[in-house]
């Protein structure tokens, strides 16, 4: 039936009429996401040339298989100068140390870096200095279009034949995709490697069908049990449990703790610590948080389950107890990495933190934080979250011993500047705590509520003491720069030197 409509209507403008066209409703309900069947087949259909930008994410951790098996099957491709855009790197990833030293890999960008990998960059191996970013800047140079990605590759613990991926189930579930989200929007193509492919549709979806190309369908994307890497449990140790207890005290003077807080800490045993610590302080006071975030851990969890905070923002997991909360809690809330902690974000979390723990290598006298690099141009990780997180908190603790493996970690200088001093107002110490001198309320609060204050250079002078040793380097100027350390704006706070 043809209806007789008008040609313009005003305050509407030209009418375009409605004109019947065959549909093929057949071809509709068969329209899926292109599926395959290796990493191999895919790869022909991806127009990848030499000097191309690939990115992985790392929700996966120490069990990622997915990023090795990618640049194996584009090194047997004969393709080289390949740009490996990372959001970590872990020690699971040294099959990537050939392919450094044979040129099919020349640029690393990355938040953090460990194991083969990192002692490769150290050595001079990479060709170009590699980019150490944080977890906020990554996601702010994908979004700007700083850092281009030909094909993002994707571990994804599950997908649908829509294309629509999940992290909360499968065989290799490991929590939200958040640091995938960014690069899955931005890409120019983006392929996602599955071993649990499902018919129906995902009732828990982290990244939506219409930003994946392909799906690949392979046996295994890794092993699960070892997104717990590294320290995962409360520390045991004392002297560990009174700076804990310390932090936990600072904490509650500080005037921050109090129905509403919200709350970040790492997965380090002390960190882990503190938050059980400022557990009790909440259960006795009767407080209940907004929100705890970041990479969620157990520890959390049992907070939240508690009812200790309302929400979990979950940018990663960090053990399989948060992948089991992700699968089951309605409240336990996926964020991207943008979400967290792009700076150009007005609601980014990190933002909207009251209180953020976190762990050193090194603190120097001017508070700047060295998680980075140390022994003169020894890559042992990055940023992370932690420059993020530091300048979007409230209240930023650093929990430190005075002194690891004969070294001290309270020096005149730190070898690498991670997190700048301005944005850290607190150092926890088994000797005592040394507030920020920016942060005049800090020390009165403190002072108020008999904390043991000691200044930034009594820590130094004591560290010092402990190991008969200081931390002067000399960082010669010529030698080859191995890495560049950007800060979340992408300005650069340091650089890092080969040894030698």
């Amino acid at each position: 039936m043809t209806r007789r409509l008008p040609d313009h209507i005003d305050g509407y403008g030209p009418v375009r009429p409605f004109r019947a066209r065959p549909v093929d409703k057949a071809a509709k309900r068969r329209a899926q996401v292109p599926l395959f069947d290796s990493i191999d087949a895919v790869v022909d259909t991806l127009d990848l040339r030499d000097g191309a930008t690939i990115s992985f994410h790392h929700h996966l951790r120490d069990g990622d298989d997915v990023m090795r098996a990618v640049v194996d099957v584009l090194a047997a491709r004969g393709l080289r100068d390949l740009h490996v855009a990372a959001s970590s790197i872990f020690p699971v990833h040294a099959p990537l140390v050939p392919h450094i030293r044979s040129g099919v890999i020349t640029r690393i960008s990355t938040a953090y870096v460990a194991g083969p990998v990192a002692r490769a960059i150290s050595a001079g191996e990479l060709r170009h200095p590699a980019v150490l970013q944080t977890h906020g800047g990554r996601a702010r140079a994908i979004a700007t279009g700083a850092l281009p990605i030909d094909v993002a590759f994707v571990a994804a613990p599950s997908a649908d034949r829509q294309g629509n991926l999940s992290g909360a189930i499968g065989p290799s579930a490991c929590g939200p995709l958040g640091y995938a989200m960014v690069d899955a929007r931005y890409a120019r193509r983006v392929v996602a490697v599955t071993d649990n492919l499902l018919d129906d549709r995902l009732a828990s979806i982290d990244i939506a069908g219409n930003e994946v190309d392909a799906v690949v369908v392979v046996p295994s994307i890794g092993d699960p049990t070892r997104i717990v890497s590294g320290t995962t449990r409360i520390t045991d140790d004392p002297v560990s449990l009174r700076i804990a207890a310390m932090a936990a005290r600072a904490i509650d003077a500080s005037g921050l703790l109090v129905d509403g807080f919200s709350f970040q800490t790492g997965a380090g045993g002390t960190s882990l610590a503190v938050a059980g610590d400022v557990a009790a302080i909440m259960r006795q006071k009767g407080i209940k948080g907004s929100f705890a975030a970041g990479g969620i851990t157990g520890t959390l969890v049992e907070m939240f389950h508690e009812g200790l905070f309302e929400r979990l923002y979950d940018v990663q997991c960090f053990d399989l107890a948060a992948v089991a909360s992700y699968r089951t809690d309605a409240a336990h809330q996926a964020m991207s990495a943008s979400l967290y902690a792009d700076p150009s974000r007005r609601d980014a979390v990190a933002g909207r933190l009251d209180v953020m723990i976190l762990g050193a290598a090194e603190v120097d006298t001017a508070f700047n934080v060295n998680v980075t690099a140390v022994g003169g141009g020894k890559i042992i990780g990055g940023s992370g979250g932690h420059a993020d997180t530091a300048a979007g908190a409230k209240l930023t603790i650093i929990t430190t011993r005075l002194s690891a493996k004969g070294n001290p970690k309270i020096v005149r200088d730190v070898e690498c500047v991670t997190t700048p001093g301005a944005t850290v107002d607190v150092v926890v110490t088994e000797a005592g705590i040394a507030v920020n001198p920016l942060r005049a309320d800090l020390i009165a609060r403190f002072t108020d509520a008999g904390l043991p204050l000691v200044s930034i250079e009594e820590l130094a002078s004591l560290a010092r003491e402990q190991t008969g040793r200081t931390n002067d380097k000399s960082r010669t100027s010529g030698n080859r720069i191995i890495a560049v350390v950007e800060y979340f704006d992408g300005t650069v706070t340091d650089v890092i030197r080969q040894s030698g």
